[in-house]
């Protein structure tokens, strides 16, 4: 029942169009059990010679058309006249059809579109750690295929459950009236044929889960396959994601099979019952009809009706049979729904940030008893240029990414401008806080469109300017298309390089009092990289920057560098404070050197190796 709740919720503005489409539907069924009265009224009374018989309720209409239209000898000469009012009652009952189709596709397309609009922003609203866990295939088959389950039972069976109802309701007050045992031989299949659907309808919608579900994996193997395309060629891996694909396209087909079987001895069962019901109405009919205890017409109606009320029945069976498809993915739609979102506006006003920043005791773990970090505390003034150094896996993006708060700390306090991170709205603090990531993800659109992101409504001048201070301004005019060129999906037509200074630019562009750069220049060539620092340096009082890095030359240039080891902050201070202290920043910083001496040393043997070389050539020669 929660999930019909639920199911319900979602037709929210759309309720009406079913009322009536139900209304339609139930006119048209209405208008398809007059068929048997009248022809039950032309074959006794009109070919016939018996009087008119009993109809039930529709007995005043049927002495009404009788004698308006002439009696039996008008009748009788002019059969065309029943023939006209049977058409005339088919061309009214494909019209309330028509409105009934018509009605149902509208409100189960409008219900589809306003559920995909509400997912989509509930999504763009959930917390980063979610995204981070999350499997992409799997949530994309929740807003596609699921959406799609929920429609299509809408628009087709739930308007058929109003259907069924009308005709059960139509058929036994039809029925009764003419004759009570034909009745009764009519419906003694009714019964088991309903508790076999229902019962059928129980046992199969943990299938109905087990091959969604299996969907959903096999689109998450496709989707993975897709986006990581260059580690596939790369590593030749063709054949190993062919056979993961095959093995979980094997899976979603071996459930789905099973899912058919169970489906075809449903409807086989329910047909051999059926076929039972119309041979034992048709044979005692027949039988009935010719000891004279009921007229041919009688019969002849009694066939038509016992079709008509055992269809709801065997129908019920389709209807619980997509109404649990429907449910499994009411189901997985409303567990994203149900999902927190993060607050972003709060409705508050802030002054603008300058810069200031304190972090007092802050722990932070993605799991409880597992920190991450553990008591950082440190000081920033507006516009420094702070330095991170660690070993992978120490903490230093974790660190980074409380700032715009993709995620909360659990302990401490973290001071921006004096105030306590958390009163801030994250929408102001992501809007004036720009973060450039390691791997910078672009859209599959033009480099400007790009760049266009950081800003709403820059100007063509500030995206160049953003883009020269990111050095990449050159490269992208000697693209064919210059800023028009399109990136591929996730900016694959790029090197490493020329992403993250588009990634630089973007983030550039929006002016920000607070730039973090998360081991963003890592694919940079060295003087690029020396060029971007000088960019850089020159807006050290007007920006508060953090940069993780590796490159000790690049680290240098900070105004305090922190060094962060197994989650704790270890050391912090200047280049030279640092250097003259025993730590983790002192042995980097002579490795690097050790490094680039037998470099240089290198270098300078091979230079000595072609100068001897060209001597001894000369003198040769």
């Amino acid at each position: 029942m929660k999930k019909l709740r639920i199911l319900w919720d979602f037709m929210r503005g759309n309720r009406n169009l079913y009322i009536f489409s139900v209304l339609a539907v139930g006119f048209a069924t209405f208008i398809r059990f007059i068929w048997p009265v009248i022809l039950r009224m032309t074959v006794d009374s009109i070919i016939g010679d018996k009087p008119l018989q009993d109809s039930g309720w529709l007995t005043p209409l049927t002495n009404f058309m009788f004698n308006v239209l002439g009696g039996r000898p008008v009748l009788l000469q002019a059969l065309w006249i029943c023939s006209s009012v049977l058409i005339l009652l088919t061309l009214s009952r494909g019209i309330f059809i028509f409105f009934k189709g018509k009605l149902s596709a509208v409100a189960s397309e409008s219900i589809a579109k306003n559920l995909r609009d509400r997912l989509y922003d509930h999504i763009q609203y959930l917390p980063f750690n979610y995204h981070v866990k999350v499997k992409t295939g799997d949530l994309i088959q929740r807003c596609t295929s699921d959406l799609e389950t929920i429609r299509r039972f809408l628009a087709i069976q739930l308007v058929e459950v109003g259907r069924a109802l009308f005709m059960v309701g139509f058929a036994l007050s039809f029925m009764l009236p003419l004759n009570v045992k034909m009745t009764l031989v009519s419906m003694f299949l009714v019964p088991p044929l309903f508790f076999f659907a229902l019962i059928f309808f129980q046992k199969i919608k943990h299938t109905f889960k087990a091959s969604d579900e299996a969907e959903a994996r096999l689109s998450t193997v496709l989707q993975e396959n897709l986006t990581g395309v260059r580690v596939v060629r790369a590593f030749a891996r063709q054949s190993y994601e062919i056979r993961k694909f095959d093995s979980k396209n094997g899976e979603y087909r071996d459930l789905t099979y099973r899912l058919i079987r169970l489906l075809a001895w449903y409807w086989a069962i329910s047909d051999f019952l059926s076929m039972i019901q119309i041979a034992a109405v048709i044979s005692l009919g027949a039988y009935w009809a010719a000891q004279g205890y009921i007229s041919l017409g009688t019969m002849l109606a009694f066939s038509s009706y016992v079709g008509m009320l055992l269809w709801p029945v065997r129908q019920m069976g389709r209807v619980l049979t997509d109404m649990g498809k429907a449910l499994v993915s009411v189901e997985r739609i409303q567990e994203i729904l149900q999902l927190e979102t993060e607050k972003i506006l709060s409705g508050k006003s802030f002054k603008p940030l300058k810069g200031k920043l304190e972090f007092r005791d802050v722990s932070f773990g993605y799991e409880h008893n597992n920190p991450v970090l553990k008591k950082i505390s440190f000081k920033v003034e507006p516009g420094q240029m702070i330095a991170v150094l660690g070993p992978t896996g120490s903490g230093k993006s974790t660190l980074v990414n409380l700032l715009p708060r993709l995620y909360d700390y659990q302990e401490g306090s973290i001071f921006l401008d004096g105030k306590e991170l958390k009163e801030y709205d994250i929408g102001f603090l992501r809007r004036n806080i720009s973060i450039i990531l390691q791997e910078p993800f672009l859209y599959s659109r033009s480099i400007k469109e790009n760049i266009e992101l950081g800003s709403r409504n820059c100007r063509e001048e500030e995206i160049f300017k953003a883009a020269k201070t990111a050095f990449v301004h050159d490269v992208i005019l000697d693209f064919d298309q210059g800023y028009e060129t399109r990136v591929g999906e996730r900016g694959v037509t790029l090197s490493g390089g020329q992403k993250q200074r588009i990634a630089i630019a973007r983030a550039l562009i929006r002016k920000s009092p607070v730039l973090i750069f998360d081991d963003s220049l890592s694919a940079v060539d060295t003087e690029t990289d020396a060029l971007i620092r000088k960019e850089l340096l020159n807006r050290r009082n007007r920006v508060t920057t953090f940069i993780i890095s590796h490159r000790l030359n690049t680290l240098a240039e900070a105004d305090k560098i922190l060094v962060i080891e197994k989650g704790e902050l270890v050391q912090q201070g200047t280049h030279f404070e640092l250097v003259s202290q025993d730590g983790l920043y002192r042995r980097v910083w002579e490795i690097q050197n050790e490094l680039e001496e037998e470099l240089s040393a290198e270098i300078g043997i091979e230079e000595l190796k072609k100068q001897e070389y060209n001597l001894n050539k000369q003198e040769t020669g």
